[in-house]
């Protein structure tokens, strides 16, 4: 099977590593892979040498009518080039433009979190509705995403499917780069129980209510870890250290004692996964779907607030038995529900689901998660 993955920025994110994963399985079963994105990013770096890429200059996060006349234009050059079996299409923009350019027959679409359209683009809602016949199957990333889908009106051919990722306590050997051993051993130096958190710094992920529950839990002698920042950042509390940028930053979780999350909204995010992945328990926000990932023994979805986090922390401060099972849930619950051979077995029936559609074959099932 041919199989085209389409998203809009090539830097690396969660919906990105989705992509790289899905495509790294694909290669590994006998697929032939094509990533189309945005001109520059980290994706290109890491995707497998066997994916074939295709680069769209014009392809950018700003809107702009010429350049997304262009983008469309690109895209059925690209079909043409390809003459892909299945379009699996990534993020709100390019499921857009994606389904003005494909046909919808073999169209796949992954909503990397409804809210980004639902809240904070809402404005461009009307066209989720306009276009969701145009896809032969709209695939949220959670439950609440799927509950949400509804709600707005979307409701052909929609389903969810969680995101998953490898186990990189099993199948990952790569050698320690110069900056992640540096990075390392800072954070083994800081004394006292360690919270790490991987994001951006963006008005969404909340660096300044991170701040506020850091300084909250100074005196409990608890040191915060902000890993992803761009820019030096100094106005901070004395127990919090902003590393910047890192390549594999995932591997730096297992010198973590706690994972945290705050944000305004999500989907399923991969940083979370990562964290259970290796074994170690999350506090983050409740949104989007991560109540649906945080089940209390695992860790726990919080209010979006300074009481909330802080409390959710010190309870496993303050208690080594609780934090031991807490960390042996984290690892229990990406066993059984976050892997990539989940994510990429239910996606593969849709893919089969679609290509049968495509060439009037019959007896391939649809399946989406229930």
């Amino acid at each position: 099977m041919k199989i085209l993955h389409v998203i809009t920025l090539a830097e690396l994110g969660g919906a990105q590593s989705v992509v790289i994963n899905l495509v790294a399985e694909s290669i590994r079963n006998g697929h032939q892979v094509m990533v189309a994105s945005s001109a520059s990013g980290e994706l290109w770096n890491t995707l497998p040498e066997e994916a074939k890429q295709w680069k769209i200059p014009s392809l950018q996060r700003s809107i702009s009518i010429p350049k997304e006349i262009r983008v469309v234009k690109e895209l059925r050059k690209i079909d043409a080039a390809f003459n892909p079996d299945i379009v699996h299409l990534h993020s709100s923009k390019i499921g857009i433009l994606g389904r003005l350019a494909f046909s919808s027959s073999k169209i796949i679409y992954t909503v990397h979190g409804f809210d980004s359209i639902r809240v904070a683009f809402r404005k461009f809602l009307f066209l989720e509705k306009i276009l969701q016949k145009r896809a032969r199957h709209i695939v949220g990333v959670s439950q609440y995403d799927y509950n949400n889908l509804r709600n707005e009106g979307i409701q052909n051919n929609i389903g969810f499917i969680y995101n998953g990722i490898i186990d990189y306590c099993t199948f990952y050997n790569k050698p320690e780069s110069e900056n992640h051993i540096r990075l390392k051993n800072f954070i083994q130096a800081k004394p006292g129980f360690k919270v790490i958190c991987i994001a951006r710094i963006a008005p969404p992920k909340r660096f300044d209510l991170f701040c506020e529950v850091a300084e909250k839990l100074q005196v409990q002698g608890v040191n915060f870890f902000w890993i992803g920042n761009k820019e030096k950042l100094t106005a901070v509390p004395g127990n919090v250290f902003c590393l910047g940028e890192a390549e594999e930053a995932h591997r730096l979780l297992k010198y973590a004692d706690l994972f945290m999350l705050p944000s305004d909204y999500e989907g399923m995010p991969i940083s979370i996964l990562e964290a259970l992945c290796y074994s170690v328990p999350v506090i983050a926000s409740d949104v989007g779907g991560i109540s649906e990932i945080l089940n209390g023994c695992n860790g726990k979805a919080v209010g979006n607030n300074v009481s909330d986090f802080a409390e959710a922390i010190l309870k496993y401060v303050k208690n080594t038995d609780e934090l031991v099972m807490a960390k042996k849930e984290a690892r229990k619950s990406y066993e059984k529900y976050f892997t990539i051979q989940s994510m990429y077995n239910a996606y593969l029936d849709l893919y089969y689901s679609a290509d049968a559609v495509k060439n009037n074959k019959s007896g391939v099932s649809e399946k989406l998660n229930e």
